[in-house]
């Protein structure tokens, strides 16, 4: 299924979408403001990430320009802008958590295990930007990268999604250290705890996420997706759980590997 959404849609909001056979390429695209998000980006994403096409294996995320993103788009926090947080403010508490349910819905589509989600970053990865490249499975990274979690430097918390897997990579302490200091996580350190699967010279990184991207896709369709599936929330369940989806998984996979061999 392709998405209702064009690109002049998707270019009116700052992002760029291309399908190139089983890889699909998001883009911000706002390189003047270094890529800096709005809530139109991330309802647009979440509409996105509704109507990715089947044949899609992976789903490269980047940033055009020498940054991935600076984060919020500081307008939105300007009183005068229509769409900006001052004007939703006046909403009831659970009418703007709604809101903001809204656009994690922006991140969390990464998440499918129909596909790999792999963000190639380079330059800065803030706040938002952060949460963004956190939302994805896997995350190549230049050697320029400089991850940061600003949202307590601006009076707010992280709330795209990006606190559970920054526990889940770094652990607690840590976690906690990067988010409440709001400073700088750069590439050593990053590949060190776990933010980064990779980290590669700047001028190497789209040859690089594009060499990940198509080992992604070699295995037989359903293998990668399956494997996604039940890693996915495998340290939260028991053994015999984990055995349980195991079992299940792999009867489907011989019954596609058989038939695949009688076709």
């Amino acid at each position: 299924m392709m998405s209702a959404m064009t690109s002049p849609d998707l270019a009116s909001v700052g992002l760029r979408f291309e399908v190139d056979g089983p890889v699909a390429t998001l883009t911000l695209d706002r390189p003047s403001v270094r890529n800096a998000q709005t809530p139109a980006m991330w309802q647009a994403m979440a509409e996105l990430g509704r109507s990715i096409p089947d044949e899609v294996r992976v789903v490269v995320l980047t940033g055009a320009g020498d940054t991935f993103s600076a984060g919020l788009d500081r307008a939105m926090l300007d009183p005068s802008t229509p769409d900006g947080v001052a004007a939703r403010v006046a909403l009831g508490d659970a009418e703007l958590a709604d809101w903001i349910g809204g656009l994690q819905e922006g991140f969390t589509w990464l998440r499918d295990p129909r596909f790999v989600s792999i963000a190639g970053v380079r330059g800065y990865a803030i706040g938002a930007g952060f949460q963004l490249a956190l939302s994805c499975d896997l995350r190549v990274v230049a050697d320029d990268v400089r991850f940061s979690m600003k949202e307590s430097a601006l009076g707010l918390v992280p709330d795209l999604t990006g606190t559970k897997p920054l526990v889940e990579h770094v652990g607690y302490a840590r976690a906690l250290e990067i988010c409440a200091t709001a400073r700088f996580v750069e590439a050593e350190e990053a590949l060190a705890i776990g933010l980064a699967n990779s980290v590669v010279p700047a001028d190497g990184l789209d040859a690089a996420v594009a060499e990940l991207a198509s080992a992604l896709c070699a295995p037989m369709p359903g293998v990668v997706p399956a494997t996604k599936a039940l890693l996915q929330g495998a340290d939260s369940r028991s053994l015999d759980d984990q055995c349980r989806l195991e079992r299940e998984a792999q009867v489907q996979r011989f019954r596609a590997l058989v038939a695949a061999f009688a076709g």
